[in-house]
């Protein structure tokens, strides 16, 4: 079994077949499991009881899964999600990851691929929650990752989710080169996510959002051939 304590695990998802086999499986493993057919409740529930991670399926009545997920983002909720796809669903996969999904997966899928997601995402989450104090300052920069909020000189700045999770794992890994790739499979949950462009235009705005300089960085620095490094 994956912890001694009981995770819960939402499903967040309209087919009743798909949510009796994956409370079947999962309760399986020893995870706790609720669910809600709709997206309204799926939200409801995911904001107000205690979750460790969420499957999400796009498409659902009431409210889509996109607009959950934006939903929770909004809200600093920093539960993992996992969000269903169907075949075809590029674009929505691409936005899903944008707007603060941890990974997808794409029906049909494998239980067990499924399951070797979850206690990935699961284990990345205690790792992350452990090696990263809740309050973390640098220079003038402020990041108070419990209510997701970042000040400079105090001010507040405006921040998105994947924003704070790429600051939380530049922390994690300060003074360590990090490979775009390394951001791609760790921040967003998937490898062949469309281009490691994405990862250089993440690192532009926070350069512009906590650099004194954005051109020439103290912070998040450059690394030829390997990727980035940060030094706060």
């Amino acid at each position: 079994m994956y912890n001694k304590m009981k995770k819960k695990i939402l499903i967040i998802e309209d087919e009743e077949d798909l949510v009796k086999g994956l409370k079947l499986n999962l309760s399986d493993e020893g995870y706790e499991v609720d669910w809600a057919v709709n997206g309204v409740e799926g939200l409801r529930k995911a904001l107000e009881e205690i979750t460790d991670l969420i499957i999400l399926d796009i498409m659902l009545p009431e409210m889509d899964g996109l607009e959950v997920c934006r939903e929770l983002r909004q809200k600093n909720i920093a539960i993992p999600i996992i969000m269903l796809t169907a075949k075809g669903e590029e674009i929505d996969k691409v936005v899903g990851l944008e707007i603060g999904a941890d990974d997808y997966i794409t029906k049909p899928f494998s239980i067990r691929e499924l399951l070797a997601r979850i206690k990935a995402h699961l284990r990345r989450a205690e790792r992350d929650e452990k090696a990263v104090p809740k309050v973390y300052s640098f220079g003038d920069v402020e990041i108070d990752f419990a209510n997701f909020k970042v000040r400079r000189k105090g001010k507040e700045l405006d921040f998105t989710s994947i924003e704070m999770e790429i600051l939380k794992y530049f922390i994690a890994h300060r003074g360590e080169v990090v490979a775009r790739d390394d951001f791609l499979d760790k921040i967003w949950g998937y490898e062949s996510y469309p281009t490691t462009r994405t990862i250089d235009n993440h690192i532009l705005k926070l350069r512009k959002k906590i650099e004194e300089n954005p051109a020439h960085p103290q912070y998040i620095l450059s690394v030829y051939g390997g990727g980035y490094r940060f030094v706060g």
